[in-house]
């Protein structure tokens, strides 16, 4: 059977740092993805799809605030769950038009995914994940006064933000249609924006106003469609020990063991490559076979061994 790749495309790569959010900026950015996807696929990789959806659910925020208090306020899971259409839909036009383009045979499939997060999660205790726009202490003492389970806290001087908690994916529950797709040679979106956050509550779902990270959720769906590899794709096109300094030098491949170490040296900032360190390792502890991290231009030569980092168990 072919090998199975689950890839991980950040929020960032949709909607670039500067660039104001038009359609057509993000047509473009998605397109830019596309080719080096299809072109793997045309080799024969089954690939599942995750992509990352902060600065679009930041977006959305922006627009309810301005829209208050003429339009009802939506929970973050229906943001979640807007995003997931809204940039499946950009990745479905884009890869067709790139299957068009390249003479490709293919089909892709977006679905809508829900993430099964425990409420007990320790996380729901200290919101810490920074969601939406800054405010003014007079407006986010109005906002916390009018919805009693909101949390906003002053950030580094430019104002008051909105923090929800970041709880840890536990599965997606649309895994067998996933796995389903792939048996039926489809490009499967899933996962969008880390999964729409449902706890179980009895005998049925409900929405939860969280936000799981998307590299995590990406190791969990690598776990379950049993992925031969684990690709995140990010900024840099290596992972870096001291990075930024004049001491800075790529990692083409290391173990997990060096994985920690590094780690626990703190090589890994918290906002950045941390969470992608998490994944790789949580993926691979499940039983998975290999992480790359690498970025979108540098996938060809990542999946090749002469670019990227390579992280195997070891």
């Amino acid at each position: 059977m072919a090998e199975t790749l689950v890839i991980a495309i950040g929020g960032n790569a949709i909607l670039k740092e500067g660039q104001r959010g038009t359609v057509e900026e993000q047509f473009e950015n998605v397109m830019a993805c596309c080719g080096p996807i299809v072109d793997l696929y045309k080799k024969g990789y089954r690939i599942v799809l995750v992509h990352g959806n902060g600065p679009q659910v930041g977006n959305i925020l922006l627009q309810v605030e301005a829209a208050a208090p003429d339009v009802a306020p939506q929970t973050i899971d229906l943001c979640g769950a807007q995003t997931q259409g809204q940039l499946g839909y950009m990745l479905q036009r884009a890869v067709h038009n790139t299957f068009k383009e390249k003479q490709v045979q293919g089909k892709i499939t977006s679905v809508v995914t829900q993430v099964i997060v425990d409420q007990k999660d320790p996380a729901f205790q200290n919101p810490t994940k920074p969601i939406g726009p800054f405010y003014s202490q007079e407006r986010a003492k109005q906002l916390q006064q009018e919805n009693p389970g909101m949390v906003l806290k002053e950030d580094s001087g430019r104002g008051w933000r909105r923090v929800v908690a970041s709880p840890t994916p536990l599965r997606i529950i649309e895994r067998d249609s996933v796995r389903s797709l792939l048996d039926q040679s489809h490009i499967v979106v899933t996962g969008g924006g880390g999964g729409i956050p449902v706890a179980v509550d009895g005998d049925r779902y409900v929405g939860v106003e969280a936000v799981v990270d998307k590299d995590l959720v990406s190791a969990i769906i690598a776990r379950d469609v049993q992925a031969d590899k684990l690709v995140i794709l990010t900024g840099v096109d290596q992972v870096y020990v001291d990075f930024g300094k004049p001491t800075q030098r790529p990692i083409l491949r290391m173990s997990t063991t060096e994985a920690r170490a590094y780690m626990d040296e703190g090589q890994f900032p918290p906002g950045s490559m941390k969470p992608k360190i998490e994944a790789a390792l949580g993926y691979l502890a499940s039983g998975g076979k290999e992480v790359v991290i690498t970025s979108i231009d540098k996938l060809e030569e990542a999946m090749e061994g002469t670019s990227g980092t390579a992280i195997y168990q070891g």
